[in-house]
């Protein structure tokens, strides 16, 4: 960037973000994540019932300094493998104002970000990370250095962020103001609790905030000429034998602890083969993206929340809730190269359908009329188990795939291996 552009950028800023209509850009972000309310209790939706008055007071507190963040209401979130994530919810105005700043300052931050950092960026996402990750690997960079920082969100040090902040955005009031929102604090069980370190994970400003830090971290490693892909707080780097990545390992472990204030998780982070490395739910193997097998164990653990073996709900709104889940979840794994892996979802899917299809037809009587019906022998129906009938021909014939299909079961596992068979053609003919 032009030191004439950064100028041009940085000038005015606070004026700039007191302007109602940036706070009113603000309020629309807002408006699209949606989310609950902070600790006042008003929603998305009241906060816009009155959106001019609530904005006006905004910008006369703002030009006043008579503006002070509400404590963020502490959620737990529990995590798959066990624990708690730790949320912060801002109320409303709060996030308007988060908004509003990073609309102004992450344009004077983000084209100098490193090009291996891919998360919460415009323009970036996991699936250049993991496409990045696979060129490294058929580059025959196969030893990963794995890094997890524990708690990071909640250990940033709020005076070397500010650092970093000041000779970009150049403007105390808006450092100022940066420092007012870390130091909001967090309100639980009704006490509030200052916070002295960390930014609120799930706060319109966090995910640009601790880009900023980590950058610290991607400069270094561009630095040493490392291979890398960092999405948020997760890091992996590439190298091509197991002596170099322990070696990088211990200098970077270093580097985070010693000069970042931050904390290596031990226990998690690891030097292996990228073959036995998650990223992102993904695994690469011999230079080919997989959903890793911890992915796939907990995609099967949902089937089981989502499909129930007794359930009170209809099969078609079971379906709904199922397709619901699976298109995003689908939507987000794509980037396999193995389309049999959603055929193995798929597939199991069908069965704890086809088992609640098979308990709703309660006595073994009705279940030879309806297979009678359908031109199945009834013998089929014999004293096993609603599980072991769901696997049985004649189930399998009367709840058939194209039974699922037509009573709107969502299947992508055709639309990956169509792409595939199609960029494998194209390899092919090149």
């Amino acid at each position: 960037m032009e030191q004439g552009e950064l100028f041009d950028r940085t000038e005015n800023l606070f004026e700039r973000l007191c302007a109602v209509e940036t706070l009113k850009t603000g309020f629309g972000t807002v408006k699209a994540n949606d989310g609950s309310p902070g600790i006042d209790g008003i929603t998305v939706a009241e906060f816009e019932s009155r959106l001019d008055g609530e904005l006006a007071r905004l910008r006369e507190e703002l030009e006043g300094w008579s503006y002070k963040p509400n404590p963020v209401r502490k959620v737990e979130i529990p995590k798959p493998n066990g624990g708690v994530r730790l949320l912060g919810v801002p109320c409303i105005r709060d996030r308007v104002v988060q908004a509003a700043l990073k609309l102004l300052i992450e344009p004077l931050f983000d084209p100098n970000f490193s090009e291996s950092s891919y998360g919460f960026r415009p323009g970036r996402n996991q699936r250049q990370a993991i496409e990045a990750a696979r060129r490294y690997v058929k580059q025959g960079k196969e030893h990963v250095v794995d890094i997890d920082l524990s708690k990071f969100f909640d250990r940033i040090n709020h005076d070397r962020l500010l650092l970093r902040v000041k000779p970009v955005v150049n403007d105390n009031r808006i450092i100022r103001l940066i420092g007012l929102t870390l130091r909001s604090g967090v309100m639980t069980e009704g006490a509030i609790q200052p916070t002295t370190e960390g930014t609120t994970q799930g706060s319109p400003l966090s995910p640009l905030l601790s880009n900023i830090v980590l950058d610290e971290l991607d400069k270094e490693l561009e630095k040493r000429g490392l291979s890398f892909c960092r999405y948020a707080d997760d890091c992996n780097i590439f190298v091509a034998s197991r002596k170099a990545a322990e070696r990088v390992m211990a200098s970077v472990t270093e580097l985070l602890e010693r000069k970042m204030k931050l904390v290596v998780n031990r226990e998690k982070s690891k030097v292996a083969l990228a073959a036995a490395v998650k990223f992102l739910g993904m695994t690469i193997v011999l230079g080919f993206a997989t959903i890793s097998v911890q992915t796939m164990e907990k995609a099967m653990e949902k089937l089981k929340e989502l499909i129930p073996r007794r359930s009170s709900l209809s099969i078609e709104r079971a379906i709904e809730k199922y397709n619901l889940w699976y298109r995003g979840w689908s939507a987000y794994f794509e980037m396999t190269c193995y389309p049999n892996q959603f055929q193995r979802l798929e597939s199991h899917a069908r069965r704890r359908f086809r088992a609640k299809l098979v308990r709703n037809l309660k006595r073994r009587r009705n279940m030879a009329t309806v297979l009678k019906k359908a031109g199945i022998a009834s013998g089929a129906a014999a004293n096993k188990s609603w599980w072991a009938l769901s696997h049985t021909n004649a189930f399998e014939r009367l709840y058939s795939n194209k039974w699922f299909e037509r009573n709107g079961f969502f299947v992508k596992s055709k639309e990956v291996h169509d792409h595939w068979f199609a960029v494998s053609e194209r390899v092919c003919i090149s």
